[in-house]
């Protein structure tokens, strides 16, 4: 899907432009229209900035979602989200996300916000990115929100000192990546983090992770935070 494809937003605006990665890369942000409190950065652009309107509609905290749109080619995707198959790819769209993307929202919205009002979001392989993010970023992203993540990233066997706020879910049809989801918290859990893991009815790509997404963002930016 491109950005052209992404539809009007009426509790919001989406804006896509294009940044100089790999050639030209499409990056979208869902702009709430109330300022922001709180900020979420994500693979899969082309989809997940659409649902920010239902965060409006959740009452949830105004959050901006930028997303990076992702490479039309699946392998491509997979090595860009999880860092275990090309290391090297990984580590350019990561330092893309962080510094670019990062970069272009302060300067294109006078976003910048602290770690503890940051999450990094992700759906599968999309899952995956949000959970490296966090493990090698804790000091940007306070929280990850995660909905049924792959098993190319797996816990490393020493986990980072500081961990993010964790939000993972997966649905009771798509028993691989429950599991994946199951294995992240559990090690998340023994190594001191603050873990959340939610178990839905759905199957792999069901509206289960749109519908998840305003829980995980008043669980991450809500008033008791």
């Amino acid at each position: 899907m491109d950005g052209a494809d992404l539809p009007e937003v009426v509790s919001g605006e989406l804006v896509t432009e294009r940044l100089g990665y790999d050639g030209g890369r499409q990056v979208s942000a869902y702009v709430p229209s109330a300022p922001p409190e709180a900020i979420v950065f994500a693979g899969d652009g082309q989809v997940v900035t659409r649902w920010g309107e239902d965060l409006v509609a959740a009452g949830a905290p105004p959050t901006m979602i930028v997303g990076l749109h992702r490479a039309s080619d699946k392998e491509l995707r997979l090595h860009e989200y999880s860092p275990g198959f090309d290391p090297q790819r990984f580590a350019a769209h990561e330092r893309f996300l962080v510094d670019d993307v990062r970069r272009w929202v302060e300067a294109r919205f006078g976003v910048a916000m602290p770690a503890e009002r940051t999450a990094s979001f992700g759906v599968s392989a999309g899952g995956e990115l949000a959970l490296a993010l966090g493990m090698g970023h804790p000091d940007l992203f306070g929280a990850v929100l995660c909905a049924s993540p792959g098993a190319g990233y797996r816990p490393p066997e020493v986990l980072p000192v500081r961990l993010p706020r964790t939000y993972l879910v997966a649905g009771t049809r798509e028993p691989f990546f429950l599991a994946n989801a199951g294995r992240w918290a559990q090690s998340l859990r023994d190594a001191g983090a603050e873990v959340v893991m939610q178990e839905r009815d759905g199957a792999h790509g069901d509206g289960f992770w749109r519908r998840e997404l305003p829980l995980m963002a008043t669980w991450a930016f809500g008033s008791s935070r």
